[in-house]
């Protein structure tokens, strides 16, 4: 598209023209859709084609056609025909609120559905040890607002005086060290925009759909920006002994919660996280201060940390045996899988969504990876059979949420629709029969980056479509 024919609506050719006769548009081309019948199935190189001359198509019609009334254009997409005359709102009749003197700002009361859920596919007794979910059908862009930010407990939400709270470092250092939260200011820190996943997420979708929403599938997850101190600057204050391979961490809250961590790991992105998205952290995220491991399953950046053990070895502790394993063939377990590996899923249209008739939509969703950036991602209409190139939105940042699109034009027909994505160390997101076939699916299984389908009736009612 020629950079003249977008600048401040400055173009060439009329608006009427560039309608009528888009440029290098080939005729009748339409936006992705469900592949019409045809001798042979296009191949993955001729669709990544197709979706891009349709992507640039649509682009130069959508250009051409704004502040225009419309009566199906954009591939069917229905506008109101606009009237002569655009009618006053009330809104500017009169004065709107005013500033108050002192407030915490809240969403507008319009979007006061946006909220987190408790699980409601694994139902608990209690709601102690239990999960609240992020509305990722909501979520608009890859930071997750605070207040929406997934939450996993395991004895409730502790709720601690930052001027009596103390992290202690001991075990095989020089310089045993306990530091309270003024003195922790004080030190180095930095800033980083990072996904959170917990390792359950999709636990209830392996082999039958158990979740209506994305929420309910894959709200264990959130992104935000952590600030805080390198692990390694505190480690160096007390200084490693050459024996000290592993450390512990150990929360305040009344579990206790343990998990040994690597030292390589501690060492190289951990941080001790106090801020979250420019404020402190909230007290259902850990605050005064809690550990943060970019890329590993959330039980491991544990919350409210007080204590910081430095050992020889993993120590093989509840958290890291009787839980957060995975079953293998064979009557084994894996320990210590803390990546999260590459993942994505559709947010829109998603599971308990209706469209509003056949015509063009513009497929959203995420794709995030533990090991690295995002540098690929795929949808397909019906079932796998053949796959679309989605663009890839950035930034692209390492260890986060990353935004995917592509533009559509659904006939009204039945569709399976599902993402999948890859990431810079080459890996592509499996299948679930993929992990079937390394993996004991049994029983409270966690770790599910497989591809997750969608199904689309005829009346564009979309549920979850694992069969």
């Amino acid at each position: 598209m020629n950079d003249q024919e977008t600048k401040a609506g400055v173009a060439t050719r009329s608006a009427v023209e560039e309608l009528e006769h888009p440029r290098d548009t080939p005729p009748n081309q339409s936006l992705i859709g469900v592949p019409e019948p045809s001798p042979q199935a296009p191949t993955e190189a001729a669709d990544t084609d197709i979706a891009s001359m349709e992507r640039r198509g649509f682009l130069r019609r959508g250009a051409a056609v704004a502040g225009m009334a419309l009566t199906g254009g954009l591939g069917g997409l229905s506008v109101a025909q606009a009237s002569s005359k655009l009618a006053i709102p009330e809104s500017m009749k009169r004065l709107g609120d005013p500033i108050s003197e002192t407030s915490y700002g809240k969403p507008i009361s319009f979007e006061d559905h946006v909220v987190r859920r408790r699980s409601d596919v694994v139902v608990n007794r209690q709601n102690w040890s239990d999960w609240s979910m992020t509305p990722l059908q909501n979520q608009v862009g890859t930071i997750t607002p605070n207040g929406l930010f997934f939450e996993r407990h395991h004895a409730g939400i502790a709720r601690i005086d930052p001027a009596e709270h103390r992290l202690a470092i001991h075990g095989l250092v020089e310089r045993p060290l306990v530091f309270t939260m003024d003195e922790l200011m004080r030190f180095p820190s930095v800033s980083r925009f990072h996904f959170m996943e917990c390792s359950g997420n999709g636990l209830t979708d392996w082999d039958e759909a158990g979740s209506k929403t994305v929420q309910q599938s894959h709200g264990l997850l959130s992104s935000c920006q952590w600030t805080g101190i390198p692990f390694s600057v505190l480690l160096n204050e007390a200084g490693v002994k050459p024996e000290g391979k592993w450390v512990v961490l150990e929360g305040g809250d009344a579990s206790g919660h343990l998990r040994s961590i690597p030292m390589e790991k501690i060492m190289d992105d951990a941080i001790v996280a106090y801020g979250q998205n420019g404020e402190m952290l909230r007290a259902e995220q850990g605050y005064p201060i809690r550990a943060f491991l970019p890329g590993w399953e959330g039980n491991t950046c544990v919350k409210w940390l007080r204590r910081i053990e430095v050992v020889d070895d993993a120590q093989h502790i509840r958290g890291e045996t009787a839980r957060y394993t995975d079953p293998m063939p064979g009557g084994k377990w894996r320990q210590f899988s803390m990546e999260m590996e590459c993942k994505s899923v559709i947010t829109y249209p998603s599971g308990g969504m209706r469209l509003n008739g056949a015509g063009y939509y513009q497929i959203r969703g995420f794709a995030w990876s533990g090991n690295g950036k995002i540098t690929h991602v795929d949808v397909t209409f019906d079932g796998g059979v053949t796959w679309h190139e989605a663009k890839v939105e950035g930034p692209v940042l390492d260890k986060n949420l990353t935004r995917f699109t592509l533009d559509w034009k659904w006939d009204g027909r039945p569709v399976t629709m599902a993402s999948r994505a890859v990431d810079d160390t080459g890996y592509v997101q499996p299948t679930t029969q993929q992990l079937a076939e390394q993996r004991e699916i049994v029983g409270f299984v966690q770790h599910h980056n497989g591809v997750f389908p969608w199904i689309i009736n005829e009346h564009g009612e979309v549920r979850n479509g694992i069969a």
